[in-house]
């Protein structure tokens, strides 16, 4: 299940670039939307990590369909993707990626603790405050998690050059095997991949 650098620069790019379908804006247009939902879109997709607000709108909408199973409320799903998608973009991952990783981590929990300590959306082991100087940081503060679990899987991307199997078992700790880029991608496919 190895991904080669081509093919993760490729998936990338596509993914920053992709173009609304028809299918797709026909489905968002047949849908009865709440106003404030809407509006709630038209704001966040002005975040600047969008490049253009109508295709922010159209991922946002996507997205949070998708992630409504473990985030009921609508507001709080847009503010988190609004989180993922500009720390992801901010260190040049896919925030679909950045989402897989959060569901097999903690299922959208950010007060989560793992068994071995580590701590929220994205499972951010506490040593890792110590290692940057920063003691005082919170990390179950989401936008404080997003930016240490998006740099700490950059980094593994860029040193297993853009292999994603290897830079996932790097960022879980289990270089050598598969089981969790496994679990990550399975989750990538399933839920969260540009359709």
């Amino acid at each position: 299940m190895l991904c080669s650098a081509t093919v993760w620069q490729s998936s990338q790019a596509d993914a920053r670039n992709a173009s609304v379908s028809s299918d797709a804006a026909v489905n968002a247009s047949s849908i009865a939307i709440p106003e404030a939902l809407i509006t709630a879109l038209k704001e966040a997709a002005q975040q600047p990590s969008f490049s253009d607000p109508y295709i922010g709108q159209v991922w946002l909408m996507d997205m949070s369909d998708r992630l409504k199973r473990f985030v009921p409320n609508a507001q709080q799903r847009l503010r988190l993707l609004q989180q993922v998608h500009a720390q992801a973009l901010k260190h040049e991952l896919m925030p679909e990626l950045v989402l897989a990783v959060i569901e097999v981590e903690s299922h959208f929990k950010p007060k989560v603790t793992s068994k071995a300590g580590a701590q929220g959306l994205m499972q951010v082991m506490p040593f890792w405050k110590k290692e940057i100087g920063r003691p005082q940081d919170n990390l179950f503060h989401i936008e404080t998690n997003l930016n240490y679990g998006c740099t700490i899987l950059a980094y593994y991307l860029k040193r297993e050059r853009y292999d994603l199997t290897r830079a996932l078992a790097g960022y879980n700790g289990s270089l050598g095997q598969t089981s969790y880029p496994e679990k990550v991608l399975n989750a990538w496919y399933r839920h969260w991949q540009p359709k």
